[in-house]
């Protein structure tokens, strides 16, 4: 009896079930680039009619508390301080605080457009699931299916208009809602958010090696807590020990990077959801950066 033909997969050089004929079994197309088959499906997601954005920048942490949500804000609000169009999309779906460094508690609204964003008093546009709650203090007990695919309709639901940045807060670590965001939307490049801990440096090198398994650029590493500066000395104090971000900035040929000081104004700031008064110049490099984005 004459053996029975295989197809060869191209990620593991053996007759691979998901390879059969007519397609491949997990994702139903012919040409998918596991199976040899032709060139690979783009997964992006169309944003809504009504939008017009520019440029998308994630911004991301390998763990939770550094301050990555603070930066989101940050930016939001030095790049607006520029004179640009910005919004931001809180992907962090089970634990959103852009609505509150902004001071927001409005209900977003609907028409057959889609869901119309929620504007801050400088004119920043945000769009959150706090915002579709009932109860902002309600927890959001969903599967990471469910949340992956708010995160997209967020995308493309919502009536954006013209956008020179948006600004993406993402939850931390390495998971289905960071994949989701790479793979769905047309991010331009992400801006890591740290601490000065050794470990914490190893956790960065994980969401830079994500992004460039992506083929995202990094734009720059933010470093936060860095430093305390005495109000009577000025003299400046590593509470949480030496910093080696520049170190894993040069490993990875990433020329930016800020360091952002303690500020009890800041946390103040944030908390009463006056986050747009507070000075954002320590994040100035950093916009330079994106002003310079093709």
């Amino acid at each position: 009896m004459a053996e029975e033909e295989k197809n060869e997969c191209s990620s593991c050089g053996e007759g691979c079930s998901s390879c059969g004929e007519g397609g491949c079994s997990s994702c139903g197309e012919g040409g998918c680039s596991s199976c040899g088959g032709g060139e690979p499906q783009s997964l992006l997601v169309p944003a809504n009619t009504f939008s017009d954005i520019k440029k998308v920048i994630a911004v991301v942490s390998g763990k939770g508390g550094v301050g990555k949500s603070l930066v989101t804000s940050l930016m939001s609000v030095a790049m607006r301080q520029r004179g640009k169009k910005v919004s931001v999309l809180d992907a962090d779906i089970t634990g959103p605080s852009i609505p509150k460094m902004f001071g927001r508690k409005d209900k977003a609204t609907a028409s057959e457009m889609g869901l119309f964003p929620i504007e801050t008093e400088t004119g920043i546009e945000l769009m959150s699931v706090n915002f579709l709650l009932e109860d902002e203090t309600t927890p959001v007990l969903w599967r990471g299916p469910v949340i992956s695919g708010v995160v997209t309709q967020f995308w493309q639901d919502v009536v954006w208009g013209y956008c020179d940045y948006m600004f993406v807060d993402m939850p931390p670590g390495t998971g289905d809602v960071p994949l989701t965001v790479f793979q769905s939307l047309p991010v331009d490049g992400i801006i890591v958010v740290t601490s000065p801990q050794e470990l914490v440096g190893m956790i960065v090198e994980k969401a830079v090696n994500m992004a460039n398994a992506m083929n995202v650029p990094v734009i720059g590493i933010v470093e936060n807590m860095s430093y305390f500066e005495c109000p009577d000395c000025g003299k400046q104090h590593k509470i949480f020990g030496e910093s080696h971000i520049d170190e894993i900035a040069k490993k990875h040929g990433i020329k930016t990077v800020a360091k952002l000081p303690m500020r009890p104004e800041i946390a103040t700031a944030a908390d009463a959801g006056m986050i747009e008064k507070v000075d954002a110049s320590d994040l100035f490099k950093m916009a330079d950066m994106l002003d310079e984005l093709k």
